[in-house]
């Protein structure tokens, strides 16, 4: 059967998530039920991540086996066609070997948060960032962030809920910088736990409003327990930008 790998652009609002749901509706439902549409196959469309619901993608990559072979653009266009009022693109369709998973094979994954620190309301950014009523000291929190760099255990920053087998993971990049008239976190992982990017946000801004100080955050990493962890950040500022793969 021939596999595509799909690279996809959500905007997360709409949706309880990436992961399929019994009752509610998810980007991998939808994508699901756009296949069934273009060539009436029941098929399985797995992504790289299962973005949590609000959070948004720019960069996710997914794999499919369809039953013939299709021009890739025919497969991109059809699906986003069936896609519609939908607020999910399909950037590209290109083949991909067998052995190729789209979460398996992925090495690194990236996401962005983005905060904008001002008293007044969110008009453009609404549902694109998280509003911080208050100046953040952005060279707190990214002197802060990398004390979180470097394998750890992460129950801390993980949500009760996670399934993951372990909470050790190996966090490669978290910095904080001002831009765009606003604050904005880049982290990179081979993988990440549940909740694990908006919870280190959140207690990273307790330190940007002078509530916590990098000792602080360390303090919290080190006991391993949830209720260290400051307030979880909400999904709106989240998006998955970009997933790596070998070659």
């Amino acid at each position: 059967m021939p596999r595509y790998r799909l690279l996809i652009e959500y905007d997360g609002a709409p949706f309880s998530g990436w992961q399929r749901q019994i009752n509610g509706l998810s980007v991998q439902g939808a994508l699901e039920a756009a296949f069934l549409g273009f060539c009436g196959e029941a098929v399985a469309v797995k992504g790289a991540g299962r973005t949590d619901a609000g959070v948004h993608a720019s960069g996710q990559v997914a794999h499919v086996d369809l039953s013939r072979a299709w021009r890739p653009d025919t497969v991109r266009d059809a699906v986003n066609a069936h896609l519609r009022p939908q607020p999910i693109a399909v950037l590209d369709a290109a083949p991909a070997p067998d052995d190729f998973d789209a979460r398996f094979s992925a090495t690194r994954r990236h996401y962005v948060y983005r905060l904008v620190d001002r008293r007044p309301p969110l008009a453009l950014d609404l549902g694109r960032a998280w509003r911080i009523p208050r100046p953040l000291d952005v060279g707190a929190m990214d002197a802060a962030a990398k004390r979180l760099l470097g394998r750890h255990d992460f129950t801390t920053f993980r949500s009760a809920e996670c399934q993951a087998n372990s909470p050790l993971r190996t966090l490669d990049r978290l910095d904080v910088t001002r831009e765009d008239g606003g604050v904005v976190v880049r982290t990179n992982a081979r993988s990440f736990l549940h909740n694990q990017v908006r919870s280190m946000v959140g207690s990273l801004v307790e330190v940007g409003i002078g509530r916590w100080s990098a000792d602080d955050l360390a303090s919290a990493l080190a006991r391993a327990d949830r209720a260290a962890c400051g307030p979880v950040a909400p999904p709106d500022g989240l998006t998955l930008a970009q997933v790596d793969y070998p070659g």
